[in-house]
Protein backbone atom coordinates (compact mmCIF):
# COMPACT_ATOMS: atom_id res chain seq x y z
CA UNK A 1 0.00 0.00 0.00
CA UNK A 2 2.76 2.39 1.03
CA UNK A 3 4.34 1.34 -2.30
CA UNK A 4 1.37 2.55 -4.44
CA UNK A 5 1.01 5.25 -2.70
CA UNK A 6 5.06 6.61 -3.31
CA UNK A 7 4.13 5.44 -6.53
CA UNK A 8 0.93 8.23 -7.40
CA UNK A 9 3.19 10.71 -5.60
CA UNK A 10 5.75 10.26 -7.81
CA UNK A 11 3.85 10.58 -11.11
CA UNK A 12 1.92 13.39 -9.95
CA UNK A 13 5.24 15.55 -8.83
CA UNK A 14 6.44 14.56 -12.62
CA UNK A 15 3.26 15.75 -14.73
CA UNK A 16 2.77 18.74 -12.07
CA UNK A 17 6.44 19.57 -13.28
CA UNK A 18 5.67 19.86 -16.86
CA UNK A 19 2.22 21.61 -16.42
CA UNK A 20 3.35 24.52 -15.37
CA UNK A 21 6.37 24.97 -17.47
CA UNK A 22 4.01 25.03 -20.77
CA UNK A 23 4.41 28.24 -22.24
CA UNK A 24 1.60 30.61 -23.78
CA UNK A 25 3.14 30.85 -26.40
CA UNK A 26 1.33 27.56 -27.55
CA UNK A 27 -1.85 29.39 -26.81
CA UNK A 28 -0.78 32.32 -28.72
CA UNK A 29 0.28 30.61 -31.87
CA UNK A 30 -3.23 28.14 -31.43
CA UNK A 31 -5.38 31.86 -31.27
CA UNK A 32 -3.34 33.42 -33.98
CA UNK A 33 -3.40 30.77 -36.85
CA UNK A 34 -7.58 29.80 -36.29
CA UNK A 35 -8.23 33.85 -35.79
CA UNK A 36 -5.96 36.08 -37.07
CA UNK A 37 -3.58 34.17 -39.82
CA UNK A 38 -6.90 34.90 -42.26
CA UNK A 39 -6.14 38.39 -42.52
CA UNK A 40 -2.37 39.36 -40.88
CA UNK A 41 0.93 37.50 -41.11
CA UNK A 42 3.74 38.38 -38.66
CA UNK A 43 6.38 39.47 -41.31
CA UNK A 44 4.39 40.78 -44.22
CA UNK A 45 1.43 42.64 -44.97
CA UNK A 46 -1.95 41.21 -46.10
CA UNK A 47 -5.51 42.25 -46.04
CA UNK A 48 -4.52 43.86 -42.24
CA UNK A 49 -0.89 45.01 -41.68
CA UNK A 50 2.21 43.42 -40.74
CA UNK A 51 2.60 42.12 -37.23
CA UNK A 52 6.45 41.95 -36.37
CA UNK A 53 7.75 44.64 -33.83
CA UNK A 54 3.90 45.64 -32.87
CA UNK A 55 4.88 45.82 -28.97
CA UNK A 56 7.55 48.51 -30.41
CA UNK A 57 4.95 50.31 -32.41
CA UNK A 58 1.82 50.43 -29.95
CA UNK A 59 1.24 50.31 -26.23
CA UNK A 60 0.02 46.99 -24.34
CA UNK A 61 -3.30 49.15 -23.23
CA UNK A 62 -3.63 49.76 -26.54
CA UNK A 63 -3.31 46.53 -28.68
CA UNK A 64 -5.54 44.91 -26.13
CA UNK A 65 -8.26 47.68 -26.43
CA UNK A 66 -8.23 47.32 -30.48
CA UNK A 67 -8.19 43.67 -30.38
CA UNK A 68 -11.36 43.95 -28.10
CA UNK A 69 -12.72 46.66 -30.48
CA UNK A 70 -10.96 48.80 -33.78
CA UNK A 71 -14.17 50.48 -34.64
CA UNK A 72 -15.12 51.77 -31.00
CA UNK A 73 -11.57 53.15 -31.33
CA UNK A 74 -11.54 54.93 -34.86
CA UNK A 75 -15.54 56.23 -33.90
CA UNK A 76 -13.79 57.55 -30.42
CA UNK A 77 -11.29 59.63 -32.57
CA UNK A 78 -7.80 57.78 -31.74
CA UNK A 79 -5.54 58.82 -34.50
CA UNK A 80 -3.66 55.45 -34.97
CA UNK A 81 -6.39 53.79 -34.92
CA UNK A 82 -8.05 55.88 -37.64
CA UNK A 83 -4.28 55.62 -39.59
CA UNK A 84 -4.78 52.26 -39.66
CA UNK A 85 -8.55 52.14 -40.68
CA UNK A 86 -7.88 54.29 -43.54
CA UNK A 87 -4.53 52.87 -44.77
CA UNK A 88 -6.35 49.69 -45.34
CA UNK A 89 -8.83 50.67 -47.23
CA UNK A 90 -11.50 51.61 -44.64
CA UNK A 91 -11.97 47.53 -43.87
CA UNK A 92 -12.58 47.21 -40.15
CA UNK A 93 -11.12 44.50 -38.36
CA UNK A 94 -13.80 42.51 -36.88
CA UNK A 95 -14.25 42.80 -32.78
CA UNK A 96 -12.92 40.30 -30.80
CA UNK A 97 -14.60 41.12 -27.14
CA UNK A 98 -14.33 37.40 -26.41
CA UNK A 99 -10.71 37.13 -26.17
CA UNK A 100 -9.50 37.85 -22.28
CA UNK A 101 -6.33 39.80 -22.00
CA UNK A 102 -4.50 37.01 -21.22
CA UNK A 103 -5.41 35.69 -24.45
CA UNK A 104 -4.26 38.74 -26.23
CA UNK A 105 -1.27 38.61 -24.07
CA UNK A 106 0.05 35.06 -25.50
CA UNK A 107 -0.80 36.19 -28.94
CA UNK A 108 1.24 38.86 -28.56
CA UNK A 109 3.98 36.52 -26.89
CA UNK A 110 3.73 34.17 -29.53
CA UNK A 111 3.85 37.68 -32.75
CA UNK A 112 7.33 38.39 -30.16
CA UNK A 113 8.68 35.34 -30.76
CA UNK A 114 8.15 34.64 -34.98
CA UNK A 115 8.95 38.49 -35.29
CA UNK A 116 12.13 38.46 -38.21
CA UNK A 117 14.52 41.42 -37.73
CA UNK A 118 14.24 43.89 -41.04
CA UNK A 119 17.60 43.50 -41.99
CA UNK A 120 17.71 39.59 -42.41
CA UNK A 121 14.36 39.66 -44.17
CA UNK A 122 16.26 41.72 -46.80
CA UNK A 123 19.59 40.34 -47.10
CA UNK A 124 19.55 36.48 -45.59
CA UNK A 125 23.16 35.69 -46.11
CA UNK A 126 24.39 39.79 -45.65
CA UNK A 127 25.16 38.52 -41.84
CA UNK A 128 27.20 35.86 -41.32
CA UNK A 129 26.73 32.43 -39.09
CA UNK A 130 26.96 32.65 -35.05
CA UNK A 131 29.71 30.48 -34.32
CA UNK A 132 27.57 27.47 -32.01
CA UNK A 133 29.04 25.42 -29.21
CA UNK A 134 29.24 21.41 -29.65
CA UNK A 135 27.29 21.57 -26.05
CA UNK A 136 24.13 22.96 -24.65
CA UNK A 137 24.78 24.73 -21.63
CA UNK A 138 22.09 23.99 -18.80
CA UNK A 139 19.44 26.14 -18.17
CA UNK A 140 17.05 26.24 -15.93
CA UNK A 141 14.45 24.31 -17.57
CA UNK A 142 16.73 21.61 -17.98
CA UNK A 143 16.73 21.32 -14.21
CA UNK A 144 13.25 19.51 -14.49
CA UNK A 145 14.17 17.22 -16.84
CA UNK A 146 16.88 15.98 -14.84
CA UNK A 147 14.89 15.67 -11.77
CA UNK A 148 12.49 13.78 -12.63
CA UNK A 149 14.92 11.44 -14.56
CA UNK A 150 16.53 10.73 -11.10
CA UNK A 151 13.22 10.31 -9.45
CA UNK A 152 12.37 7.16 -12.22
CA UNK A 153 15.59 5.99 -11.86
CA UNK A 154 15.26 5.63 -7.76
CA UNK A 155 11.99 4.89 -8.17
CA UNK A 156 12.97 1.59 -10.69
CA UNK A 157 16.06 0.98 -8.18
CA UNK A 158 13.11 0.88 -5.22
CA UNK A 159 10.98 -1.39 -7.46
CA UNK A 160 13.49 -3.86 -8.08
CA UNK A 161 15.18 -3.80 -4.13
CA UNK A 162 11.41 -4.74 -3.26
CA UNK A 163 11.34 -7.15 -5.45
CA UNK A 164 14.06 -8.84 -4.46
CA UNK A 165 12.95 -8.79 -1.02
CA UNK A 166 9.54 -10.40 -2.04
CA UNK A 167 11.59 -12.90 -3.64
CA UNK A 168 13.50 -14.05 -0.87
CA UNK A 169 10.14 -13.39 1.58
CA UNK A 170 8.83 -15.95 -0.83
CA UNK A 171 11.98 -18.78 -0.56
CA UNK A 172 11.94 -18.24 3.71
CA UNK A 173 8.18 -19.20 3.67
CA UNK A 174 8.55 -21.96 1.24
CA UNK A 175 11.41 -23.80 2.57
CA UNK A 176 9.49 -22.96 6.40
CA UNK A 177 7.09 -25.06 4.81
CA UNK A 178 9.06 -28.08 3.16
CA UNK A 179 10.91 -28.42 6.48
CA UNK A 180 8.06 -28.71 9.19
Amino acid sequence: MKTRLFLLLIAVSLFATQAYTTPTIDEGKAIFTTRCAACHNINKTLTGPALADIEKRRSLDWIIRFVKSSQSMVKSGDKDAIALFEQFNKIPMPDHPDFSDDQIKSILEYIISESKPAENAAAPFAIPLKIRPDFKPFTTSDYGFFIGFLAVVVLLIMVLLFAVQAKSFQREMRNKKFSS
